[in-house]
């Protein structure tokens, strides 16, 4: 937080008032990362249905697994980062779980889906599904895996 309120020439208390903590702001830089690829699905570049939902949900492990500076963050913060991502203070996960139900509603409303648990529980699980295949060397030493994640919501909705 010095270095970056150094860069920007501002003291470190302007900056803790911009964005509050190192945390507050951590979930905010993840959060901008996440959202690129929510904004894919809302601009119809992925599939609808069971499958676009499997689609998004593949397409979001695969792009943070394929994030250098956030394997690097997982790797070095592994605690830091699982509470800012995955706890109920964090902005990411509330916001994924938000927007993943706004998608199943639209996909139920138009035909497209007929969910097999209500929309906000499964909403809450697929989030946790890939959030299970980002996070899977940390938790287990396995590889992260974004085509485990599509197989998963693959068999959990057909």
């Amino acid at each position: 937080m010095g270095e970056l309120a150094g860069e920007l020439g501002i003291s470190r208390a302007t900056l803790h008032r911009w964005v509050g903590g190192r945390d507050q702001l951590l979930g905010e830089i993840l959060w901008s990362m996440t959202v690129e690829v929510f904004e894919a699905r809302a601009s119809g570049k992925l599939g609808r249905g069971a499958k676009g939902i499997a689609e998004l949900v593949g397409t979001f492990v695969r792009t943070v697994n394929g994030s250098k500076p956030f394997r690097e963050f997982l790797r070095n913060e592994p605690e830091r980062a699982l509470r800012i991502l995955t706890t109920k203070a964090s902005v990411v996960q509330s916001r994924a779980i938000a927007r993943m139900r706004e998608f199943l509603d639209e996909e139920v409303e138009a035909g497209r889906l007929t969910p097999p648990l209500p929309v906000e529980d499964l909403a809450y699980l697929l989030v946790r599904i890939g959030e299970s295949f980002i996070y899977t060397d940390v938790i287990t030493g396995a590889e992260p895996d974004a085509a485990k994640a599509h197989a998963a919501v693959t068999a959990l909705l057909s």
